[in-house]
Order: C-alpha cells, then sequence, then structure tokens
C-alpha cells in the first residue's frame, strides 16, 4: 500500500513516500496522498521548511510501470506535474533527503527539490528513452538548466546513470552524508533556513525560479515585484533591528 506519511516538528515538515516493496515507485495513490501533504504543508503557517525522503534503501525508482501499461499516468500531464510534486506551486523550500538510488520519476522528484542530501551509494538517472519513453516529469527541461548541455544531453539521451560523487562534483546535490546521518543533516539545513524570514524565503524562492526559467531580465523583474513589499514588512524592520541590538530576531510568520 502506497503512502506519503507527513510528520511535523517545529517548523520543519518530513514527507516520506513509504512504498519500499516497490523501490517507492509512484502510483495513483502517492500521488493522491503528495498533493493532500503539500496542501497541507502550504496552508500550515508554522511550516517553513519541507525534507521530502523515503522509506527503505531507495529513494525513488520513478513512475509505477505496470499502473502505467494499466493506463495510470500518476499527474504527469497535470498543472503540478509528476507526483503531483513535480511543478506543485509552493512558497516553502523543499530538501530531498535521497536515501538511495533516485531514477527516472525519482530523480525528477529530487530535480523539483530547491537543497539536496544524499547518501554515498545513491545513484541518478533518466533512463526514460530505454523503455520508449520520456523525461516528462521535468528531467528533460530541467537537467539541461542544471548540467552543462552537453552531459544533461549525454544522461538524457543514453539513460546511463552517475553516482553520487559524480552529482556532488556536478553541483546536483549539495553534500552527501552517512545512512545514519542523512535525515539529521537535512534537518540542520532545515532549522538554519527555518530560523530566517518566511516572506524573505518565499520571495527570495519566486525570484530564483523566475531567473532559471526566464534569464536575469526575468529575476530583475520579480525583484522590483517583491522589493517594495518585503521593504515595509515587519520583519524586515525585525532583522535589522535585531541585528542591531544583537539579539535573535523574532521573525513573523506569514
Amino acid at each position: 500500500m502506497a503512502r506519503v506519511d507527513l510528520t511535523l516538528s517545529g517548523n520543519v515538515a518530513v514527507l516520506t513516500m513509504t512504498r519500499p516493496e516497490a523501490r517507492n515507485a509512484v502510483d495513483m495513490e502517492m500521488m493522491l496522498q503528495m498533493r493532500k501533504a503539500l496542501a497541507r504543508i502550504e496552508t500550515d503557517p508554522n511550516v517553513r521548511v519541507t525534507i521530502l525522503t523515503a522509506e527503505g534503501s531507495v529513494f525513488c525508482a520513478g513512475m509505477d510501470l505496470g499502473g502505467f501499461l494499466a493506463g495510470d499516468q500518476p499527474g504527469i500531464s497535470d498543472p503540478d506535474r509528476f507526483a503531483g510534486f513535480a511543478a506543485a506551486r509552493r512558497s516553502k523550500p523543499v530538501i530531498a533527503a535521497v536515501n538511495g538510488p533516485a531514477l527516472a520519476g525519482g530523480f525528477e522528484l529530487m530535480l523539483a527539490c530547491d537543497i539536496v542530501l544524499c547518501v554515498p551509494t545513491a545513484r541518478f538517472g533518466l533512463p526514460e528513452v530505454r523503455l520508449g519513453l520520456i523525461a516528462a516529469g521535468g528531467g528533460a527541461v530541467r537537467l539541461p538548466l542544471s548540467l552543462p548541455p552537453a552531459i544533461a544531453a549525454e544522461m538524457l539521451l543514453t539513460g546511463e546513470t552517475i553516482d553520487a560523487a559524480q552529482a556532488l562534483r556536478l553541483g546536483l546535490v549539495n553534500r552527501i552524508a552517512e545512512p545514519d546521518d542523512l535525515i539529521e543533516a537535512a534537518d540542520l539545513v532545515a532549522q538554519r533556513i527555518a530560523a530566517a524570514s518566511p516572506d524573505a524565503i518565499a520571495a527570495t524562492l519566486d525570484i530564483m525560479r523566475a531567473a532559471r526559467a526566464g534569464g536575469e531580465k526575468a529575476g530583475w523583474n520579480a525583484t522590483d515585484r517583491h522589493w517594495p513589499i518585503i521593504s515595509r514588512s515587519e520583519n524586515a524592520q525585525e532583522g535589522p533591528r535585531a541585528f542591531l541590538e544583537k539579539r535573535v530576531p523574532r521573525f513573523r510568520l506569514s
């Protein structure tokens, strides 16, 4: 039975894909649960950052191929795309804690996250062309934006995988952690994000995404949209005041 478990600890949410017997392959049920969990996270003002991980030794093997042959396509053509996650509209960062291989749609879920930590045994790849498919969950779109074009093309067109060390060198992951330390390492990053101003985090995410999708001009346009609002916010007063008073800022939740 596919599940997406949601646990909350302070300002950090942990989303765990729980279908280890099927290598956490995404079926329709997992997609529906993912959508519900993301909706809860977005509407909960206490949640400032999310960690996405999985149960077992595989992060995610992608789309459930048996389900695909039966006609299921979990979110691929929907606005929020694969698994209800790949293109979901969200205002809060997601840290991927990749506990094992992230392949096909699993790699696409990772590419949709903002920060990535992985275990040494993780592998990454988009083997869809070997199956007569395309990386329709964002892989063919995001990988060329994340890697030098020639490397992205080789991965996409051959379906070959890379290991954790290669992913680190290429900048696809932020750091590598041992399995027993992975969630703790991700939580340390999450706590640093959670300590920042939530509205500034949301605005910064939007600017980053605009620049990545539309280039420098789009990034500047997004900056100009956000700056008048952010600069007049309560948190923009609290942050400098706390700095000058040498204390921890008390940012207001969104």
